[in-house]
């Protein structure tokens, strides 16, 4: 249970779902842990439950990212893991689409992601691995979804260039593409817990599996892909989805 002992671990958004889940995971492998998120009470109180480090930074604001960085380089040093998993979801079809809706989903999924990898990349350690959360919607867009679509889709593509830019350093490059999971990201857009209920119980039937995906198969997942058992795997992105791309 120790196969990423004195490993650093950076997670975004990591004070609940599946960033929650993959601290706990990540922890419980050895590695030292911080978790981030812009709701300093909602980060420090994980951080107690887990037995981790919190530090408030808001993954859409690059001057936050920015000292996100310096402060895990002074108290930390390197970075052997970094789970870049803060993200938003939204929902809206393109002809009632606000600029401020695409402009939130893109900074945080998209944007804030980019530069969260671009300003780690100087404290990442030779050899260390990335995984990029993204989403099974990069894959298979629909109706509603086209602006979180398509921020997963750059992402994977951003995940890809990444890879190959840093493959000289050892370092490896990944995404995960959950499907439907049992997270709370559906509250936060707004929605309360019996329709959020109507739309897993609509979403469920078009999985093969049926069933929903949970945050801690996804953790289990990024706790793999840190490991030495991943060492000859980047540039990838793993769909988790219970077979719903291939229906």
């Amino acid at each position: 249970m120790d196969s990423l002992k004195n490993k650093i671990a950076v997670i975004t958004g990591g004070n609940s779902g599946i960033g929650y889940a993959a601290a706990k995971q990540l922890k419980e492998q050895g590695a030292e842990v911080i978790i981030t998120g812009r709701r300093k009470e909602a980060i420090e109180k994980a951080a107690v439950e887990l037995g981790v480090t919190a530090i408030t930074a808001d993954q859409s604001n690059v001057s936050d990212i920015e000292n996100l960085a310096q402060r895990v380089k002074q108290d930390f040093g390197k970075v052997d893991i970094l789970f870049i998993n803060a993200g938003i979801a939204g929902l809206g079809n393109i002809e009632q689409a606000s600029e401020e809706q695409f402009d939130s989903i893109m900074n945080v999924n998209l944007k804030g992601a980019y530069f969260t990898l671009s300003r780690f990349i100087p404290i990442l350690k030779d050899g260390a691995s990335v995984v990029f959360l993204s989403s099974n919607t990069a894959s298979m867009p629909g109706p509603g979804s086209s602006v979180y679509s398509a921020s997963k889709t750059a992402l994977n593509s951003v995940m890809k260039s990444a890879a190959l830019e840093l493959a000289p350093r050892k370092i490896r490059v990944n995404s995960v593409s959950p499907g439907p999971t049992e997270t709370e990201v559906m509250k936060k857009v707004g929605l309360d817990e019996s329709t959020v209920k109507g739309i897993m119980d609509v979403v469920v039937e078009k999985v093969p599996l049926k069933q929903m995906g949970k945050s801690e198969d996804v953790a289990k997942m990024v706790s793999y892909l840190s490991s030495e058992a991943a060492v000859f795997i980047t540039g990838a992105d793993f769909i988790m989805d219970g077979g719903m791309v291939l229906a």
